[in-house]
Parts: structure tokens; sequence; C-alpha cells
């Protein structure tokens, strides 16, 4: 028989795998499923230019529909129920089955849900699809009041999108700062300053107890009983791997289907990719689940090549980006453990610096905003592995230029 594989999920990392098949020369069927109707598209977009209105729905599409025609890559649309591994099929959700070669699972992830009282009152959004961004603009074309709950980088980027649009907007952070997960605190400082400037309010130390209203929300509950009036909410507290058709196939799981430098899994015949691919990361140490685009195209890379018999390893930085207002955060590598940061520029005034972190005097990430040159030169340094100097770190803006 022809062989077939299975690409589960038609976002960033299945597109490119489905491509990479091509690329790779796989000679038989490719079958892309995915549960949403549209063509694989952006999601980074969606928070940003698609939700201001700055991009139509058209240009969120990865490819064309000539693309997939002319590479004869098939699109099913549809869910994956689970996956007979004896029996080298996989069971739709309508009852159908397939058989497969090869499968490539790019299951992605799902909003983690806040799971507070009148969470389903209408006017209580999440956002992670492009029907989620078309009810929301819905609710935005009446203006009023929005309340984002969570203070990461999709929280902070929908609330620009949304000041753009003219919307009184409030960004309720359990925690003690803004992006306290991911930045030092002199990021979560600047980047507070900078929306209060744009007129955001945000309320950090805010844990949001449950959301008032009669059949559509009022009210967002703090704990403690204060009451903040909502004409909509958007919750953005994170998201949790698509990991369940993995668990009950009887794939390895940790946070993330388990995968190698080869994204391939416990099973020899599937790989993994995306964001619910969990990846033993040697440059760091140890198993990271890596929520970004540049990394789910990496990883689809390295698994469509596996999957045709060849060797591609997952060797790139880890890198990152965020679009808010004018500015342009750029992120090299990953700062877990810094003992050290070195910043250039003045946050507490500019709109342009860099966060550098090091550890042990070296150099393993660094938050670059409205400074691409220099987001350039950390990844070189930090992929590179040498030595830094504080004090040239301090005076890059003069060395490698800025863009402001």
């Amino acid at each position: 028989m022809t062989p077939r594989a299975l690409v589960v999920g038609a976002s960033h990392a299945g597109a490119q795998v489905a491509a990479g098949l091509r690329q790779h020369k796989w000679d038989g069927d490719i079958v892309l499923i995915g549960d949403e109707a549209a063509l694989p598209y952006q999601r980074p977009p969606l928070s940003k230019a698609y939700l201001a209105g700055d991009m139509a729905v058209d240009a969120l599409a990865i490819r064309g529909a000539d693309f997939y025609a002319k590479q004869e890559i098939t699109r099913r649309d549809g869910a994956v129920e689970s996956i007979d591994r004896a029996a080298q099929q996989v069971e739709l959700a309508d009852g159908a089955r397939l058989r497969y070669d090869r499968i490539a699972l790019c299951t992605g992830a799902r909003p983690r849900r806040l799971n507070a009282p009148g969470e389903d009152l209408e006017g209580v959004f999440y956002l992670r699809t492009s029907a989620d961004v078309e009810a929301i603009r819905v609710a935005a074309r009446t203006g009023g009041r929005a309340v984002i709950v969570g203070g990461g980088y999709v929280g902070l980027e929908t609330a620009a999108s949304l000041r753009k649009l003219g919307l009184e907007v409030i960004v309720l952070e359990a925690a003690e700062r803004v992006l306290g997960r991911v930045t030092a605190p002199q990021v979560s400082a600047f980047y507070t300053r900078v929306h209060a400037e744009e007129g955001v309010e945000i309320r950090t130390g805010a844990a949001v107890e449950a959301f008032a209203g009669d059949r559509r929300v009022q009210e967002v509950v703090l704990a403690g009983g204060e009451r903040i009036a909502a004409d909509f909410v958007i919750i953005g507290i994170g998201v949790l791997p698509n990991t369940d058709l993995a668990t009950t196939a009887g794939i390895v799981v940790d946070d993330g289907v388990v995968i190698d430098d080869r994204a391939r899994t416990s099973d020899p015949l599937i790989t993994a990719a995306g964001d619910c691919a969990s990846h033993d990361m040697a440059r760091y140490g140890r198993r990271i689940r890596l929520e970004s685009v540049p990394s789910a195209g990496e990883q689809a890379k390295a698994a469509a090549a596996t999957m045709c018999g060849k060797t591609k390893e997952i060797a790139a930085l880890p890198w990152f980006w965020s679009d808010q207002y004018d500015l342009k955060l750029q992120i090299a590598g990953l700062n877990h453990g810094y003992d050290e940061i070195v910043v250039s520029g003045d946050p507490t005034r500019d709109r342009a610096f860099t966060c550098y972190y090091l550890r042990e005097g070296q150099l393993i990430a660094a938050d670059c905003i409205n400074r691409p040159r220099d987001f350039i030169f950390s990844k070189q340094t930090i992929s590179s592995g040498k030595e830094v100097d504080r004090a040239e770190l301090e005076r890059t803006d003069s060395r490698v230029g800025s863009s402001r």
C-alpha cells in the first residue's frame, strides 16, 4: 500500500510538518487533520494585529489553499479521538478510521480555565482561536470597559490592542507584578509604566473570585469582595498542552508529549511538535515545553525529517517576541536560573532598552525592547557560549546600535 503520514493538528507545527514531509521527499499520502475548518493560520497576530483590526482574516493563513493542492496534501476537518497503535489506525470523531505508517502529533494547547463562579456568563471570553477573536471584536464594537484577567504576554498584548480600539481597559494580575514568571522586575516595571502611559489600569495582587451578572457579565468580583464593573472580560492565564490523545494511546507524557532531539516520542512511528511537546534540552539541563512559533517550526522540521528516515536535530536557540503599542520585544534564550542581570538603557524613562540575564557570568538570555541589533548580538553570543564583559553589555546601545 501507499505509505501514509498523518499530521494531527493543523496549526503552525502541523502545517510545517506537512510541508516538510514533501521537502524530504515523502512519496506517499499526507493527511493534515485539524479541528477548525479554516486553512492553518497564524495564532500570534490574534491578540495583536488581528484583534486591533490591522490584519484581515485572509492574511492569517500560513499558506494558501493552492499550496496544499500542489503538494498533494489532503486537508481533513475533524478531531482524532484515539490512536490504535497495534493496528496503526486512528479513529476520528465521526467514526472514520484512517491507517497510518507515521504520525506527527501537533495537537497544540488549550486555554487554562479559571473555573470561577460565573465563568460561563455571556461576555466572558478566552482567546485562542480566530473564532474567539471574532466574538471579542463584536463585544468591543460597543466600546465600554474591558477587564483582562492575567498579566502575561497575551493579556498585555490584548490590552494594547483594545486600547487602540478606544476601549477602557483594566488588567487584573494575581501576582505582585505582571510578567512575573518570565521577566526580571525591571522589565515588569517597564511594561506597567508604558501601559499606564497608554491609559491601561493594571492591578496587581488582584485575585479573581467570581464573575457576576444577569446572563451577561457585569462585574468581576475580587477576593476580599471588591467589585469591578465590566462590559466584557477576557481571561488569559496560560495554556495547557493537549496530551489526552497521547496519554490514552500509552505514549509517554510529562507536561507535554515527551520528545527527543529528533522529535521522536516513545513510539518509533510517532513524532510530536509544537505547544503539545516537551523537549529535553541539553542546553538548559531539563525538559521544557516551549510555547512559541519559532520552536514549533524547529521541532516540526525535525519531525518531518524523522518521519522520512532522515536525521535533523532540534538545536536552534529558543526565541520569542511580543508586540505592544510601538514596542517590539524580542527575547533570545531562556532566563531560567539567572543569578545576575545587566541593563542597557533606562527602562524607567525610555521605550528602548535591553535586559541581559547571566548565570555564573555567562549570558543565557536577553529581553530586547526596540533594540533588534541587541537581539541579534544576544542570539549569537548565547549560541557561541562566549564570555561577555558586563561593562560592554551596558554599552551595547552605542556599540551595536538601536532602533528607536
